[in-house]
């Protein structure tokens, strides 16, 4: 998916546990996760992980795995 001005504030709105958890969840195929919005996506969710990685593992183990 081609990365909008509206997508990147949909992505941008989003905390860490927002987006950790639409990129667990996420169907295959999700168009959110590809292309330009998907790699957008992707380096959104590592910057707030760097900024605050015990933040980050401790989303990860709330959000939890299906």
């Amino acid at each position: 998916m081609d990365l909008t001005p509206i997508n990147k504030a949909i992505i941008d709105a989003k905390d860490h546990y927002q987006l950790l958890q639409g990129w667990r969840y996420a169907s295959v195929g999700d168009p959110w996760f590809q292309g330009e919005t998907g790699k957008y996506w992707g380096e959104r969710m590592a910057k707030l992980r760097d900024e605050n990685p015990g933040k980050a593992v401790a989303n990860s183990k709330a959000i939890g795995w299906n």
